[in-house]
């Protein structure tokens, strides 16, 4: 049956190759074409993805090191807004090597069995159409459906890819999401695009914003709302004014290509003097003011830098750098004052709380507080990378260790955070055998990496989960030894819905997401998001107030501003709440009532847009208790 199926999709390539199919996508037709005359590749041929060894997916996942870095919490949140089950969120280089991969531990046999392997190779070259091969070679977003790939092993997979781009316009990587589910339609994959698009700018602007983080920032856009969102324009420049790089939003909104930006004077487009524009700097670039471009256009700007005509801020006490976090709960607050006092005194941290509570910025903000505050704060996922790299990625290995090393050897997060703080989230997740090197390096203060003699380390670490490690240690998946060892003192997070300090919170997170736009919640507004169930907890408070800031047109957000989930959730009793909760029920939730929404509560174009079927639609609906309001 597989063959006869490989030789019906390889006599359709080869139709619409041709040029015999005038129904055909031209992109399609385009790549098939490529795939046979170019790479000479047959679309019936079942061989295995090409994998690289071990040693050259580490020197490739070391070049870009900062790019996974700020990639991997993006990852994880558009796999949690994709509902997770069934998709795989993939991260390559810009030459189709996956490098990262989220997906529900459970499904990572089935993605493998697809061919997607961490160290794949899925560029066209070597895949033939394929949603990240062919987004290289485009070098624009797009989606290849089922019997779209050019192999026949691959028609089962959907694949929604979007390019990403460095400061310099080259292609930096790809981000894709793939389903190897049948009843994915590709009507359905619209929202999914939508959601990987909006992911890779947002990877696209951090990484500006902190490749350029010893320049001038200037962030302008037509709208002084947007300014601070993900669509702004972007142009760094040097002290002396000259143009250092610029991302593809200022170009369209300076209506300039880059080569005639590069190298030129700042002043040269804008009707104000250097000296003028250094005068409005500030170190956080929130608020924005009217810029005018030579040619007429008005846009609106914020410069991100130290102010030539204020002078240097006098270094402050240690309270002050807390501005980051809030701390307004005074359970949390007493727990803060315990956590600094005995990691000054060398003692290690464990921070417990559920997923989103806000247990990396606890720990930063412990680091930021102490005298190791000018030190590195290193941070490590024990949970996002791969078993097969997290000892490389934690030890460092030493030059020609093993084949593919490189000859200089990669330094491990270890040795990074030397004399200053290593902070190892979900170390619940952390292998056995690593569990075993790690309790040794907290004993000896020496790190031994792959290959290589001991180096003496002098580091504090803060580990953090949201699993129960005691549990753990009973079913003998993490050592007992080392969990007394990291529980100097444990910290136990509180879930948002038990913070007492919820209205604070929701202030502060709501003037750092607006990025310096004014906005103000009306009182049923106000009321439902302080009420809501927020399974995500801060993370996803922050997800749906920086879209609400998004969107707001003029300064106010009303209740039927907000999501459709938490506008008509319901209160219920704290226990009650408890019993209730479950991320991925509340994820389908808000799926579903968004679907409904763009629908406008067509029940056959909604289920058509979900990829189900109207009976399991209602069924999903019933389960859910959503029922459309009266009008």
């Amino acid at each position: 049956m597989h063959n006869d199926h490989f030789s019906r999709h390889a006599q359709q390539v080869l139709t619409v190759a041709r040029g015999r199919d005038p129904s055909s996508d031209p992109s399609i037709a385009r790549s098939w074409l490529r795939c046979l005359e170019d790479y000479h590749l047959d679309p019936a041929q079942t061989i295995a993805p090409t994998v690289l060894e071990h040693g050259r997916l580490l020197e490739s996942r070391e070049r870009l090191q900062q790019v996974l870095h700020i990639a991997g919490s993006e990852m994880n949140s558009l796999h949690q807004q994709l509902s997770g089950a069934g998709h795989a969120v993939l991260l390559t280089d810009a030459r189709g090597v996956i490098l990262n991969c989220v997906t529900a531990p459970s499904e990572r046999k089935i993605f493998e069995r697809a061919g997607l392997w961490l160290g794949a190779d899925w560029s066209e070259a070597c895949e033939g159409t394929n949603g990240i091969g062919t987004c290289l070679v485009e070098r624009q977003s797009l989606t290849i459906h089922r019997d779209e790939h050019f192999r026949g092993r691959h028609t089962g997979l959907t694949c929604s890819a979007s390019p990403v781009f460095d400061p310099h316009g080259e292609l930096l990587a790809v981000l894709d999401v793939s389903s190897a589910r049948e009843a994915v339609s590709r009507q359905s994959q619209f929202h999914t695009m939508a959601l990987v698009n909006l992911s890779a700018k947002m990877i696209e602007s951090c990484y500006f914003l902190r490749h350029f983080e010893n320049h001038w920032l200037l962030r302008f856009h037509l709208q002084a709302e947007s300014v601070g969102l993900f669509s702004e324009g972007l142009l760094a420049f040097d002290g002396e004014g000259r143009i250092c790089a610029v991302n593809q939003s200022a170009l369209n909104l300076l209506g300039q290509v880059r080569g005639g930006l590069l190298g030129q004077p700042v002043e040269a487009f804008f009707e104000c003097s250097l000296d003028q524009l250094l005068g409005r700097a500030s170190a956080n670039a929130t608020a924005s003011w009217p810029l005018r471009t030579r040619d007429g256009r008005h846009l609106f700007a914020a410069l991100r830098g130290q102010s030539r005509s204020v002078p240097a801020p006098i270094a402050q006490p240690a309270p002050v750098r807390l501005a980051g976090i809030c701390l307004g709960d005074p359970a949390l607050q007493s727990d803060f004052r315990k956590a600094l006092r005995v990691f000054e005194r060398d003692v290690p941290l464990l921070i417990n709380g559920e997923t989103g509570s806000g247990k990396e910025a606890f720990a930063k903000a412990v680091h930021q507080a102490s005298q190791r505050a000018d030190q590195a704060f290193v941070a490590l996922n024990c949970a996002a990378i791969p078993e097969s790299l997290i000892e490389s990625e934690l030890f460092g290995y030493r030059g020609g260790s093993f084949t593919g090393a490189r000859k200089d050897g990669m330094q491990g997060k270890l040795q990074q955070a030397d004399g200053g703080t290593l902070f190892l989230d979900e170390i619940g997740d952390m292998p056995l055998a690593l569990q075993t090197r790690l309790l040794r390096v907290l004993e000896d203060r020496m790190v031994v990496p792959i290959g290589g003699e001991p180096q003496a380390v002098d580091v504090r670490i803060i580990s953090a989960t949201h699993r129960n490690l005691l549990e753990r240690v009973q079913d003998g998946s993490f050592r007992e030894d080392l969990y007394y060892r990291l529980n100097g003192l444990e910290v136990g997070l509180p879930a948002l819905r038990e913070r007492s300090d919820k209205s604070q919170l929701l202030d502060f997170l709501l003037v750092q997401e607006a990025g310096g736009q004014s906005v103000q919640l009306d009182p049923a507004a106000r009321s439902a998001l302080l009420t809501f169930a927020w399974p995500g907890n801060v993370r996803q408070l922050r997800t749906v107030l920086r879209t609400l800031a998004a969107l707001c047109d003029d300064g106010r957000v009303g209740l039927e501003d907000l999501p459709a989930a938490i506008r008509q959730a319901r209160p219920q009793p704290v226990a009650e709440a408890r019993l209730a909760e479950s991320p991925l029920g509340d994820a389908e939730r808000l799926a579903l009532l968004t679907a409904l929404e763009q629908q406008r509560w067509h029940m056959t174009h909604t289920a058509e847009q979900l990829g189900v079927s109207r009976n399991t639609l209602y069924r999903k609906l019933r389960r859910h208790g959503i029922a459309r309001a009266a009008p």
